[in-house]
């Protein structure tokens, strides 16, 4: 009896978890499905910081794994961007357990583990820079319109960071609700509702990539590394 209620309050859990996925809009914007979504780290991280710029007041709008184009013929992979009266803010989502340490102007930084495993990785705020040159240069807007979030999951601990840029944050991702709320509501306005929409409908085009754009942006990333 006791395993039965313990199934069954599983699947009432599980249920009622896709039942908020599915009302989410990350579902719509992302195109994956709630198992696709929970059984992956890192589109469960972006799904969770996606609702939580949902909950934001003002007129905003979202996109999920943009496939811009470069120059060069390949393409940037953004995971998240939202687009408001107060600029532009692109997201990178680093859904990482154990404790980090990063300098903005340092190439690699490191997670550190229990049992005293390190890896290192590369700058997620270099990263999300080249992605923001991309769309900056797509857009043809100035780099006064565009800031940069660096977002970790709270289950770990940012230990030392340095970050010397403005327009850059790094943070976990439940102070991260405050942070852009702040953001929102006391800088100035750069985008009118017009702007947000034309942006936003521009930049639409390059979301739900097909199987074959994946694949060439994982093969130019390969060959590059």
């Amino acid at each position: 009896m006791n395993l039965l209620f313990f199934l069954l309050s599983i699947f009432l859990a599980v249920m009622f978890a896709a039942k908020k996925y599915n009302n989410s809009g990350y579902k719509d914007a992302s195109g994956h499905s709630y198992f696709d979504t929970m059984t992956d780290s890192g589109r469960k991280g972006e799904y969770l910081i996606y609702r939580y710029l949902e909950r934001l007041d003002g007129q905003h709008k979202l996109l999920a794994n943009i496939y811009l184009p470069k120059a060069d013929g390949t393409t940037t992979e953004i995971d998240l961007i939202m687009i408001s009266a107060t600029g532009i803010y692109v997201f990178e989502s680093k859904n990482y357990s154990g404790w980090i340490f990063g300098d903005e102007n340092s190439k690699f930084w490191t997670q550190s583990l229990k049992g005293g495993k390190k890896f290192r990785f590369y700058n997620p705020i270099w990263q999300n820079k080249k992605h923001i040159s991309v769309l900056q240069n797509h857009l043809g807007l100035g780099s006064e319109m565009f800031r940069s979030y660096i977002i970790f999951s709270e289950h770990c601990e940012l230990k030392k960071m340095f970050v010397h840029s403005p327009e850059v944050k790094v943070m976990n991702r439940d102070v991260m609700f405050k942070e852009m709320a702040l953001d929102v509501a006391h800088l100035a306005n750069r985008l009118s509702i017009l702007e947000i929409n034309q942006i936003y409908n521009d930049l639409s085009r390059y979301a739900l990539a097909d199987a074959a754009t994946k694949q060439a942006h994982i093969d130019a990333m390969q060959w590059r590394n």
